[in-house]
Order: structure tokens, then C-alpha cells, then sequence
């Protein structure tokens, strides 16, 4: 196998390691793609499918964090059918689901055009915020299913499988077996499923605090307070 191989991105050439995914011969070729379920530290699944890019001879338009880039292949990331495609996947986003925290996601409506009205008779996807561990809040109403957290929690970083899919269709939503609460799973509090979410649908409790107006005094109270109860039940 070469060590490089040469295809064209938006009519330029550009030469990039084989086994390169198109999202990469795209920052090589300086035509960036926007992604959202993509990051770096976390196994690329295709999932929200906004990397989506045009390949010449392919029928369906593909997902650029996934594909492997070819000799020869011929790539559009911004033709007419991709930016389409685009915008209504944020458009689908916006009619279902809360974006108010998820500024990337937001500024992308703005850069495509898209309208959170355009599907106004669509359901939305209300969940209860569960606030049932010290560290962080769990609002799912915020969550679009891009599966970072999971991952992370799981053979990408952490290995511990507190969290996974639960549901089907349109009632699947991150969760715990057994809808147990974080202090019953494996969960360790690292922190790092919060840390990749980008939507704000995992929360620093302390954070989450502050916004539904505790001050920082009222905050030290309330973690000691249950720092005293944990130490009483040892």
C-alpha cells in the first residue's frame, strides 16, 4: 500500500497518509467540514451524518469522519445537494430537541440558513432532569444521541459501562441499565462524559447551581452538608 495517496477535494489536489478519512483530507486540503457526533477523542461512528460530503460515482452522499479517502476520488464538500442535505439535518435537530446550550450547533443554523421552524409539527423530545449524583445533571432533553459519552465511558477512555442506549425509535435516549441511578452503575464521577457532550445535556452540578440562582456560599453549604451525611452513614 502507498504511504500517500492524491484525490481531489472542491477541484484541488491534496496527498494524505493512506487509511485518512475524507474529514482529514479535507482540513489537509483546507475545506474544513463541519461535524457534531465527531471528536477527536472518541471512535468516529457517522452517526449525525453533518460531515456528509458529495463522491463522485457514489449514489448517496457520504459520511467524511467514516470514509476512507481513495486514489483518485473526486470530493465536493459543499455543493449545492450537501449543503441541503445540511441544513436539514439541523433543521430536524432544532424542531426535536434543545439547542439553547449548544452554541456550535447553533452558530451552524446561522452559517446554513436553517430554520427551527421548519417542521413545526414535530415532537419534541421532552425528558424529567435527573439530579441524582454529586457531580453532574443529566438533562436528556438537550441530548441529540451523538454517543460521546457512552464511548467515552466505555472502551474509548474510561471502561467502566455506566451508561449505554436504552429505548428504540424515538423513545431511544442515553441511559443506565435498569434506569438505575448513577450511584448504583459503575460509574467512578470522572467527569469525562460531561467534558465531551456538546450540547449541555451533561452538566457540572455546580454549574447547574449557579444558573437556578445558588450563590457560591449557598453551593459550599449544600456540599457539605451531604459531605457530613456520607461520612454519618459510614
Amino acid at each position: 500500500m502507498a504511504d500517500e495517496i492524491t484525490l481531489s477535494m472542491d477541484s484541488k489536489a491534496v496527498s494524505v497518509p493512506a487509511g485518512s478519512t475524507l474529514l482529514e483530507a479535507g482540513q489537509a486540503a483546507g475545506s474544513p467540514i463541519p461535524t457534531i457526533c465527531w471528536h477527536e477523542a472518541t471512535t468516529s461512528n457517522g452517526l449525525c451524518r453533518m460531515c456528509v460530503v458529495e463522491v463522485e460515482g457514489q449514489r448517496v452522499l457520504q459520511p467524511a469522519c467514516i470514509v476512507k479517502a481513495a486514489e483518485g476520488m473526486k470530493v465536493q464538500t459543499g455543493s449545492e445537494r450537501v449543503v441541503r442535505a445540511r441544513r436539514t439535518i439541523l433543521e430536524m435537530l432544532a424542531s426535536t430537541m434543545d439547542l439553547s446550550e449548544s452554541p456550535e450547533i447553533l452558530s451552524m443554523m446561522d452559517e446554513y440558513g436553517a430554520s427551527a421552524e421548519r417542521f413545526p409539527e414535530a415532537e419534541r423530545r421532552e425528558s424529567p432532569v435527573l439530579d441524582d449524583n454529586p457531580m453532574y445533571v443529566r438533562d436528556y432533553s438537550k441530548c441529540l444521541l451523538c454517543w460521546r459519552c457512552v464511548q467515552v465511558c466505555a472502551e474509548d477512555a474510561q471502561y467502566t459501562y455506566a451508561i449505554n442506549f436504552t429505548g428504540r425509535g424515538f423513545e431511544t435516549q442515553i441511559g443506565t441499565f435498569f434506569d438505575r441511578t448513577i450511584p448504583e452503575t459503575t460509574c467512578v464521577l470522572c467527569g469525562q462524559c460531561v467534558g465531551v457532550c456538546p450540547t449541555g445535556a451533561l452538566k457540572p452540578k455546580r454549574e447547574y447551581l449557579l444558573e437556578h440562582g445558588l450563590s457560591p456560599q449557598d453551593i459550599t453549604v449544600l456540599s457539605s452538608g451531604r459531605k457530613r451525611k456520607a461520612a454519618d452513614r459510614r
